[in-house]
Order: C-alpha cells, then sequence, then structure tokens
C-alpha cells in the first residue's frame, strides 16, 4: 500500500444474497485529505463504508486502512478510526458526557477533555439532561462528538449533517476542515448535500451501481466543470461525461 493513502481498496465486492452491492470497487484516499464520496440511494456508499470500518467483510477483494488490512488486522484499525454510519445509538438514560465516558473506556482510552469536544461540537450546555431528550440535531452532535473523542487517525461519517439546521451544519464544516488542518486528520465523508461536499472536499469519489467511476480532485473538477460539483455530478450519473469523453 502507497504509505500516502489512509485508505486503499483494490476490485472491493460485496455480495449479499440477490445483491451485489460493491463492484470491483478502487478507492484511495490521501492521509490528511477530505474525501466526499457521492452518489445515489443505493448506489453503496454506506456498504462501502461498512467495509472500510470493518462493520462487514468483503466478499471478494482488498481494503488497506492506515496502512493495515481490514480483515486481518481489524482490531488495530478500529482502535485508530472514527465512525458515524447509519442511524446513531446511545445510552437514552445518560448524559453527553455520560454517554462519551462509556465510549472512552470500550476503547480502552484514557479519559480525555470531555467537557472541550461537547463544547467543540455545541453541546457544552446540555449538562445532566439526558439523551432522550435531544433533537435530532443534538443527537447528530453528539455522534460527530463520539467519532472524534479518542482522537482518531481516520474519520468515517456517512451523512453527518443529517438533522442540523443551516447554521448546525456552516458550524460542523468549518469544524471539520479544522480538525483534518489542525490533527492532521483524513475524513471520509458523504452527503446528499452536494454544496457541502463541494465547500471541503480535496477530493470527490463518485460511486454508481457499486462501482467508484469517477475519482478526481477538486481542483480538476473545477477545470472539467467550471459550473461546479451539482454538474459535474449529473453529468456522471446520466452518462453525459462518458459520451464526451468518447467523442
Amino acid at each position: 500500500m502507497n504509505k500516502s493513502l489512509a485508505v486503499q481498496t483494490k476490485k472491493l465486492t460485496k455480495v449479499f444474497p440477490g445483491n451485489e452491492a460493491v463492484k470491483n470497487c478502487n478507492m484511495n484516499v490521501e492521509r490528511g485529505t477530505i474525501y466526499g464520496l457521492l452518489g445515489p440511494n443505493g448506489a453503496g456508499k454506506t456498504t462501502l463504508f461498512k467495509i472500510i470500518s470493518g462493520l462487514l467483510t468483503p466478499t471478494m477483494g482488498n481494503a488497506q486502512v492506515l496502512g493495515k488490512d481490514i480483515v486481518s488486522e481489524r482490531d488495530i484499525i478500529l482502535s485508530k478510526i472514527g465512525t458515524i454510519i447509519e442511524t446513531p445509538i446511545f445510552y437514552e438514560h445518560l448524559s453527553a458526557a455520560g454517554n462519551l465516558g462509556i465510549h472512552l473506556a470500550y476503547m480502552k482510552k484514557k479519559p480525555g477533555d470531555i467537557d472541550a469536544v461537547l463544547s467543540k461540537v455545541g453541546l457544552s450546555n446540555t449538562g445532566v439532561q439526558p439523551v432522550s431528550k435531544f433533537s435530532l440535531g443534538m443527537r447528530q452532535r453528539l455522534a460527530i462528538a463520539r467519532a472524534i473523542i479518542h482522537k482518531p487517525e481516520l474519520l468515517i461519517l456517512d451523512e453527518p449533517i443529517n438533522g442540523l439546521d443551516p447554521m448546525g451544519i456552516r458550524e460542523m464544516r468549518d469544524f471539520f476542515i479544522a480538525l483534518v488542518k489542525e490533527q492532521n486528520m483524513t475524513l471520509l465523508i458523504s452527503s446528499h448535500i452536494l454544496m457541502e461536499i463541494e465547500h471541503i472536499a480535496d477530493t470527490i469519489g463518485i460511486i454508481k451501481d457499486g462501482t467508484i467511476v469517477r475519482e478526481v480532485s477538486m481542483a480538476e473538477l473545477k477545470s472539467e466543470s467550471p459550473s461546479g460539483l451539482e454538474d459535474y455530478f449529473m453529468d456522471i450519473m446520466t452518462g453525459r461525461k462518458e459520451n464526451e469523453n468518447t467523442i
């Protein structure tokens, strides 16, 4: 594996009964960058994230995460990544701080500065309020706090801004950029809000029918498509970009 890569997959495939969810998928995520994974519903984004996170075993192919094989060295990888995949589950009767404390204990990490992390995600004033009383946006902020509390090298976030209001989305956008710059973290993120990915990503991967059909830096994308990410994405989805390349 190229040491400059945080994630590298080769011919990665996951087959469920009657469904080949990921097909010969090749992905390259540079360390210390933000990689935005885009695709329509059912394209394979969540399945791919689950494989990279060690939650699913690939049927075929290979995935290297932080220089380790996700199958044979899964436990080592899990201690170095933070994730939000699908709906986060919490101890509903506990506070935000209580949930983070349990997570740190489970990860066998020293108690970190829980208050500082809660402040960074905008939950510093929740006190002893149980999570059962949290709004959807507050729960999503707590999920982000839990994903970063142990200072992972790689952060994998599947639709992390769901439930956030416009101010919250802006706050999290700036927060993610700062994490990567200040902690040399790598961020792999998906979102259906293309504009937000366009604001923060260094590289874009587009997945269609289980396969990454395009991987491009934002600089290259802007050169190819001056009108921006939305038009570029739609051209890929409709086949217009491929047709242009064959002319």
